[in-house]
């Protein structure tokens, strides 16, 4: 007897800086699911924020541009419709929701809070760690509070900055120095993201980072190899091996990332097996310091002067692009694309049964 095929919302796009990631990322996961364990049901979100869903895929799409799901009718409501159709029993009610949304209304706990509302599973992060997640200052606070060592920061919102613009770029001098990093608190895929070498490149990356969140962090410069570390669980995550990136820019920016594909990936990274396994240890530390369920990427610098490990931030939504590292280094421990996607879908599904066993009434003992 065959089972039913589990059906699985993939939402997708969204209103960030890193739609076109999004579209990249859905593109290759739709593409690797098992169409005969499930029913897929794609939803695109505009950068305006409008939703599309798309009718049940029996096969991956074609092209990228398909995912925009141009012929489809109805819009926002009839999405919504399906997604809250749990509460009142609708004949479209999904099993789980798959978000691959990456940065601003997708990974940062907005739409997994949507999810909590419509009482609909979803594979990935909660609300918590997505918002912990997103906002470096926040991870930061977190990371320090679980006694993990990190490059020495710095912020201010732009409240701050348009009042006190002199004692701000003081107290970055003070504290950091030249050169240090710029970035939006709240922002992925190395979106919004300078290095300032003097003064004036230091007001221009501020303004530049400001267009992007109201909240900068700003960060010392380290002279370091970069690693990265794939996490895989809800309560006994599991660590993959090291990956190295070596960058093809003077940083690992945005285009290093995703467009011009010249970054090596050194996986597994050379290291000895001491060294990975303390690296390992620190990734599900830093999963844990963030309450992550689900997936994360764990981003290391190993500092060259003395070897020092220093968290830089977790990733609660990795991108699954060709040339993405959560997925490499999950292969190279021994778990393919498609293990990956159903064990993400039985981590989704053992939360929700996790907390559906909850008591939400008023705690009075019977």
């Amino acid at each position: 007897m065959s089972m039913d095929k589990l059906k699985v919302g993939v939402v997708y796009g969204g209103k960030s800086g890193e739609h076109e990631v999004s579209l990249q990322t859905a593109f290759a996961v739709t593409n690797a699911f098992d169409y005969d364990k499930y029913e897929l049901v794609p939803f695109y979100i505009s950068k305006q924020g409008t939703w599309k869903k798309g009718s049940v895929m029996h096969e991956p799409f074609a092209r990228i541009e398909d995912l925009k799901l141009e012929s489809s009718a109805g819009g926002t409501q009839d999405a919504l419709n399906v997604l809250f159709s749990r509460l009142y029993g609708g004949a479209e009610a999904l099993d789980i929701m798959f978000p691959l949304l990456h940065g601003t209304f997708g990974e940062d706990g907005t739409i997994q809070g949507m999810f909590e509302m419509a009482d609909m599973p979803y594979v990935g992060a909660g609300v918590l760690a997505s918002a912990g997640g997103m906002d470096k200052v926040v991870m930061k606070k977190l990371f320090a509070q679980a006694g993990i060592d990190q490059c020495a920061f710095t912020y201010f919102n732009a409240t701050q900055w348009k009042q006190s613009e002199h004692e701000m770029i003081v107290q970055v001098e003070d504290q950091l120095g030249y050169p240090c990093f710029i970035k939006p608190a709240n922002l992925g895929s190395s979106v919004g993201i300078s290095k300032a070498r003097n003064r004036d490149e230091l007001k221009t990356a501020i303004e530049f980072a400001l267009r992007y969140d109201t909240k900068v962090v700003i960060e010392e410069f380290v002279e370091a190899r970069e690693v990265e570390v794939s996490v895989l669980g809800n309560d006994e995550p599991m660590a993959s091996v090291p990956g190295e990136i070596v960058s093809s820019g003077e940083y690992y920016d945005y285009a290093a990332k995703y467009i011009d594909g010249q970054s090596q990936m050194l996986i597994p990274a050379p290291m000895d097996p001491e060294a990975a396994d303390r690296i390992r240890e620190a990734a599900l530390q830093a999963f844990r310091a963030i309450e992550g369920n689900g997936i994360s990427r764990a981003d290391f610098f190993i500092r060259k002067s003395d070897g020092a490990l220093l968290i830089n931030e977790v990733n609660t939504m990795p991108g699954f692009t060709p040339y993405s590292m959560y997925p490499l280094l999950w292969r190279e421990t021994g778990v393919s694309y498609g293990e990956l996607l159903d064990r993400m879908i039985e981590l989704g599904l053992e939360r929700y049964n996790r907390k559906q066993a909850l008591n939400y009434e008023n705690g009075v003992q019977a």
